[in-house]
């Protein structure tokens, strides 16, 4: 969403609130496409004596599968992002800092990254899923599935005898 800084920029003290949503459902992340529901993006944008400080936040339902077991899970996930919006670019490197070109901002360069930023690598089902069988298959949630899980490299196979007692 662009929006028009143009009646703020000149008026201390003056607010511009802003709230619309967000489609990324053609987003692609490790194979999956997680956003089926709109981002909601809210915030504010105040001319605070001649500073332009951006408050938003972001909003999401994120769908995807669990780490281990492959079940499907769904993540609230929430951002806030804070900026000031400056035409003059910083002296140092300042990552608060929005150069604008021009008297509009397009919120999603700023709020959509803060919200994949909040996205971690990999999630659970729940805090102790035992995932799936490595021979099988299964889902070692629901049960043990029979497999013998313990095997013997072989090259250290001549080791065991030294473990058996002798008659």
């Amino acid at each position: 969403m662009i929006l028009d800084l143009k009646n703020i920029a000149g008026a201390y003290g003056e607010s511009l609130p802003f709230a619309y949503e967000a489609d990324l459902s053609e987003m692609e992340m490790n194979g999956e496409y997680p956003f089926k529901t709109p981002v909601t993006i809210e915030g504010v944008v105040k001319n605070r004596l001649g500073v332009l400080e951006l408050h938003g936040t972001a909003r999401a339902l994120y769908e995807t599968r669990c780490a281990r077991c492959l079940a499907p899970v769904k993540v609230d996930l929430f951002a806030e992002c804070d900026s000031i919006l400056s035409h003059d670019a910083p002296a140092e490197d300042r990552d608060d800092i929005y150069l604008l070109e021009g008297d509009f901002v397009d919120l999603d360069d700023l709020m959509i990254p803060a919200l994949l930023i909040e996205v971690n690598m990999a999630y659970l089902c729940k805090p102790d899923c035992k995932g799936l069988c490595p021979k099988c298959g299964a889902d070692l949630n629901q049960g043990e599935c029979g497999c013998q899980t313990h095997e013997v490299d072989e090259r250290l196979a001549i080791l065991k005898t030294l473990l058996e007692k002798k008659d």
